[in-house]
């Protein structure tokens, strides 16, 4: 086991906001690859408040007996969740705030490496207790786990490369010959397989990724959101952002749980309200260059 010790169109409509400020979510993947020692609770009344909402949660329970919050992550999740390839450390916005969550609960933290495609299996499976990387809110997803109050929002972008001579501008991608990639189980392939009248999609499947499919030329363009987008333009001098001419199915990420525990539900969305109310999302995210897609 390796340790980490460091560290459109429009909004989606009020019933599914409402929906998921009501309701959970979690994820789960393969057993854990990275953690962080343990550390103790924020505050005295953070602490009574998980020890209070523990009688209830079976998820906080146990990781509370066993001193583990285990955090559902993908790792190819640039300023979210992002594993250099280099090192291997752990970067982005939620390795900041699930650094805090297990602060705040007094437990160690371990990572387990998920992926859109793999997160309900994961959470019903039980592999992790929460999934921690700025999971869309779906309806489908929300058919089958429960989800946080929101913490952060994104539409959808394109990147393209900088000497294309096929799309230049928005109203370029959805065009006879025009091939749009997108990487499997995110809510680009979901939003795309319905946008897309004229252009063929591509499905990205791992260990292939969008960039290099765009780069061999393979693909004429892909899709994604906001945070993805970030690195490209922070590393790779080629590629440029084409944004739509306005916000293009834009949805709100959420924490995710399995279905059926609404006091573990309950105690992340204090978590969440917590971090919104004493700056530290804002912090975590400006830190990450995402503080143009935080929920207030």
């Amino acid at each position: 086991m390796k340790r980490w010790t460091g560290q459109g169109a429009t909004v989606p409509p009020a019933w599914i906001q409402a929906r998921i400020w009501a309701t959970g979510l979690c994820v789960a993947a393969a057993p854990g690859a990275w953690s962080a020692p343990a550390a103790a609770p924020a505050s005295a009344n953070a602490a009574a408040t998980a020890t209070a909402a523990a009688s209830a949660s079976p998820a906080l329970r146990r990781v509370l007996a066993s001193g583990v919050l285990r955090v559902c992550i993908w790792p190819d999740y640039y300023g979210i969740t992002y594993r250099h390839p280099r090192d291997e450390t752990l970067s982005g916005l939620d390795i900041d705030l699930s650094n805090e969550l297990a602060k705040e609960l007094g437990v160690r933290l371990r990572y387990v490496e998920s992926s859109f495609q793999r997160l309900v299996p994961d959470l019903e499976a039980e592999r992790c207790d929460v999934a921690m990387f700025a999971v869309a809110a779906l309806p489908q997803r929300m058919a089958a786990l429960d989800f946080t109050r929101p913490y952060l929002q994104s539409g959808l972008y394109a990147i393209a490369s900088r000497a294309s001579r096929v799309v230049k501008r928005w109203d370029d991608i959805d065009q006879p010959g025009v091939v749009v990639a997108v990487q499997t189980g995110t809510s680009s392939e979901r939003v795309m397989r319905t946008a897309l009248k004229r252009a063929t999609l591509l499905v990205v499947q791992p260990p292939a990724t969008r960039e290099r499919e765009l780069e061999s030329g393979r693909a004429d363009v892909f899709i994604t959101d906001y945070a993805y987008s970030r690195r490209l333009l922070d590393n790779a001098d080629w590629a440029q952002l084409i944004a739509p001419p306005q916000p293009f199915h834009v949805l709100p990420y959420a924490y995710a749980i399995k279905r059926g525990d609404p006091a573990w539900l309950a105690r992340l969305d204090e978590f969440v309200v917590r971090i919104k109310r004493d700056g530290r999302l804002r912090a975590a995210a400006e830190r990450h260059g995402l503080g143009a897609i935080v929920v207030p």
